[in-house]
């Protein structure tokens, strides 16, 4: 068996600061719950760097074929880590406010993107369930941590209940496919299709059900009941956390599965991809228009975007990298909202609904300028880094092989005008509405910084959109 342990250099420095983070916190009292805070930063920031230090560049297989280290990876990973610091640097002092300031937050975060980790780099099936259950779990407890709230436990056990649900789907999925073919490694499961030595039919439920538990990952429709309740439900930082980072380990993760070990079954996958999309789209937007709920709309809203990611897998290599391109264009535009969510609550109140918006432009312009730049990319709105994502995809859409491809590239389209009217009523109450609370909007210099930079990224990369463009094509070529 090849052990390389360097293919596994990010991970090992992740697992090792977590458990330095983790006893480091057994000694520190909650007036020093900052030393928690930056060494839980230091170590995602270390395992980025890693990522960057510990690759040679050319595609490396790693114990027994079933972990894969190769330009996606990589890419992905430090996506993964850096969003996870910034989750953990615009949470301070929301979790201090609601009396969530402990260590459980840090580490259950680092031990989710451990998973993502793990899911990025999965060859076997059985490793990306492993890192997708270690994700899964973390968020669970993530969800819960505010006890005092019912509506978190509540949003905790309805996530845990679905999420128990897919993995069962899942593995029944899993287990069909190992009946086809014999194996679980990703490049066996190919070379069987490839030659002939598959069972076709059982092969093709296997897909069926392994779709059916990717979209539940991804918040798809049908499978998007959990979405807006954990976010409603969700202490706004676990929710910023939820509703961002994750994305990019699902859409590697449909990649590695779907586009490595099933491509050859693309004629079925595709088909229910681009239905799931089209739903996703349909009711995330209709359903988006009717809350008052801004956390609410933010969840209908994110189940719209993935029907772009979705529909983006129609178009092959070039799709694929559109995709990319959209889950780390999404993650910027969803930590910069939740960000400014967090930033103009207060002592003993929530920014949940839109009404708290209110004339946040009379209580901070920077801030409110930082939301309407995440608004209007999640619109797509050009020159933001949302209008290149939906471009990208929409003409990754028309290069695909399908007739109808024409068609769902229009429909994407028009459901993005109707997206365009809710978030523009937010920016309508941010800017013309009065403001009920007029106190000024609190936070660290870290995360002003922070933020105003994640702000002004949406802005740059959608003006010279070429910078993320040969990132994400470089790591695609570099990839299996």
């Amino acid at each position: 068996m090849n052990l390389n342990l360097s293919a596994a250099a990010p991970e090992i420095v992740l697992l090792c600061a977590l458990f330095g983070v983790l006893l480091a916190d057994l000694w520190t009292s909650d007036e020093n719950r900052y030393i928690t805070h930056f060494l839980s930063i230091g170590a995602m920031l270390a395992a980025a760097l890693t990522v960057c230090f510990s690759w040679q560049g050319a595609p490396v297989e790693a114990f027994n074929r079933m972990y894969l280290v190769d330009g996606i990876s990589q890419f992905a990973k430090i996506t993964v880590y850096l969003g996870t610091a910034a989750v953990m640097v615009y949470g301070r002092a929301y979790n201090r406010r609601c009396g969530m300031a402990k260590g459980e937050f840090y580490t259950l975060a680092m031990f989710a993107a451990l998973g993502m980790s793990v899911m990025i780099s999965a060859g076997h099936f059985l490793v990306g369930y492993i890192g997708l259950e270690l994700l899964s779990l973390s968020l669970y407890a993530m969800i819960a941590l505010r006890r005092d709230s019912v509506q978190a436990a509540e949003a905790a056990l309805k996530y845990f209940v679905l999420g128990a649900l897919a993995s069962g789907i899942l593995l029944y999925g899993i287990s069909m496919i190992y009946g086809a073919t014999g194996s679980l490694n990703f490049a066996d499961v190919f070379q069987a299709a490839q030659t002939g030595n598959a069972n076709g039919w059982l092969l093709k439920l296997g897909v069926l059900f392994i779709v059916a538990a990717v979209a539940f990952k991804f918040g798809a429709v049908p499978f998007h009941m959990w979405v807006p309740d954990v976010y409603h439900g969700a202490p706004t930082s676990v929710a910023a956390f939820v509703g961002s980072v994750p994305k990019i380990a699902a859409t590697l993760f449909a990649f590695r599965v779907l586009v490595g070990a099933l491509v050859l079954q693309k004629g079925d996958w595709q088909l229910m991809f681009a239905a799931l999309g089209a739903l996703s789209l349909l009711v995330g937007n209709l359903a988006a228009v009717m809350q008052t709920n801004i956390k609410r709309m933010f969840a209908f809203s994110t189940v719209s975007h993935m029907g772009f990611i979705l529909l983006a897998f129609l178009g092959g290599v070039v799709g694929f990298q559109a995709a990319l391109f959209y889950a780390v264009a999404y993650i910027l535009m969803s930590l910069t909202g939740f960000g400014v969510l967090m930033m103009a609550g207060g002592e003993g109140r929530e920014c949940e609904n839109i009404a708290d918006l209110a004339g946040l432009n009379q209580r901070n312009p920077w801030y409110a300028f930082a939301m309407l730049l995440a608004l209007f990319s999640m619109a797509g709105i050009p020159p933001l880094v949302g209008f290149y994502a939906k471009f990208a995809v929409l003409k990754a859409l028309l290069a695909a092989a399908y007739p109808w491809a024409t068609a769902l590239a229009v429909f994407a389209v028009v459901m993005s005008l109707v997206g365009a009217f809710y978030y523009l009523r937010v920016v309508r109450a941010m800017y013309f509405e009065n403001a009920e609370n007029t106190a000024p909007m609190q936070a660290g210099l870290l995360m002003k910084v922070v933020l105003s930079a994640n702000a002004l990224l949406l802005l740059v990369w959608g003006v010279y959109p070429a910078y993320l463009t040969e990132w994400v094509k470089w790591a695609v070529e570099k990839a299996f």
